[in-house]
């Protein structure tokens, strides 16, 4: 009678049922979720994290031995696997033939090494290298081992790029970092330090290419406003504009956006440019914080050129790691 009297499979653990729907509703409508106080942001930053709750959820379903939690979790498996099953083959070719290989790296405005940085970024082999977060105390150290291996470069505020070819057509570009009531106000040289983004064309063999470095504004977890992103989005709709902008069919954007791809806020930018990691990388590619990395908010991004291999330099003396991509036309 006991054993008659037990619920089913299909009646047992409908609170792990609603917990696996709920997930996969999640995942499946991110972008519908408010961005009041950085929520949407925040969540669409860590959403591949949210897998892990599936195998969690799996156990309990089977310790419970409920059928109906086991079919729920479809939904979260069949969604996840849509929006990130992509990344977990490898589709680099790492020693490849490539066109043009690019690296960009935030070295970190407190790195303790700026010269061993520069040494090892030096030894990466790209030809076109694009530095972030520079201080004026750190420039000489990077301008000086960097001279060697790359013969042209770049430096626009805290923004710089190193190249083995030709640069022309050299500006900063104005990412609305300094917007406040007096932003007009100040000189343009002391605008120029604080600039974040910058453009530049490379003369290549196939043609110009043209090149953006931008270091987007940072996000901050505030105890009372949340998830604080103002900056951050601000600049991404102004970079978003002049890409837009730009007449040259060709072109890579390189830098610490402080955002995923996944992130709304960068739909301005990801409207236009494809990833890298996405199209020919080898699984996530996540580069911060350098020691337990679990976000790409380093990017590499592109219009016009395929992308044929996209990797995650070894760590240097930053929190963030650098990240490489080889090109074709």
């Amino acid at each position: 009678m006991r054993a008659a009297s037990r619920p089913g499979p299909w009646k047992r653990g409908w609170v792990l049922a609603a917990l696996a729907l709920l997930l996969g509703l999640i995942l499946l409508l991110h972008a519908q979720i408010t961005d009041r106080g950085g929520l949407g942001s925040l969540v669409e930053t860590f959403l591949p994290w949210f897998g892990l709750f599936i195998p969690v959820m799996l156990i309990g379903a089977l310790w419970r031995r409920s059928a109906s939690a086991v079919v729920a979790l479809l939904l979260p498996v069949v969604v996840w696997l849509n929006l990130f099953g992509g990344l977990l083959s490898d589709k680099s070719h790492p020693g490849g033939d490539f066109d043009l290989t690019v690296a960009s790296h935030n070295v970190g405005a407190g790195n303790p090494d700026p010269a061993g940085t520069a040494r090892d970024l030096a030894a990466s082999g790209a030809d076109v290298l694009a530095l972030v977060e520079l201080t004026p105390q750190a420039r000489g150290t990077y301008e000086k081992g960097l001279a060697k291996a790359y013969p042209y470069h770049t430096v626009q505020g805290t923004v710089g790029l190193w190249s083995k070819l030709p640069l022309s057509d050299t500006r900063p570009v104005d990412i609305k970092q300094d917007a406040g009531p007096l932003a007009d106000t100040k000189p343009a040289d002391v605008k120029m330090t604080y600039n974040r983004a910058l453009r530049t064309t490379v003369a290549t063999d196939q043609g110009p290419l043209a090149v953006y470095v931008a270091h987007l504004g940072s996000v901050r977890l505030m105890p009372r406003g949340g998830f604080w992103t103002v900056s951050r989005d601000r600049g991404a709709q102004a970079l978003g504009e002049a890409i837009a902008a730009d007449p040259n069919e060709r072109v890579v954007l390189l830098g610490d956006l402080n955002g995923t791809t996944d992130d709304r806020a960068l739909d301005g930018i990801t409207s236009q440019l494809r990833s890298a990691q996405g199209e020919a990388g080898n699984g996530f590619g996540f580069t911060w914080p350098a020691k337990f990395p679990v976000a790409r908010i380093d990017q590499i991004l592109v219009r016009g050129v395929k992308p044929e291999s996209s990797w995650v330099l070894p760590a240097t003396g930053s929190d963030h790691l650098p990240v490489a991509a080889g090109i074709s036309w």
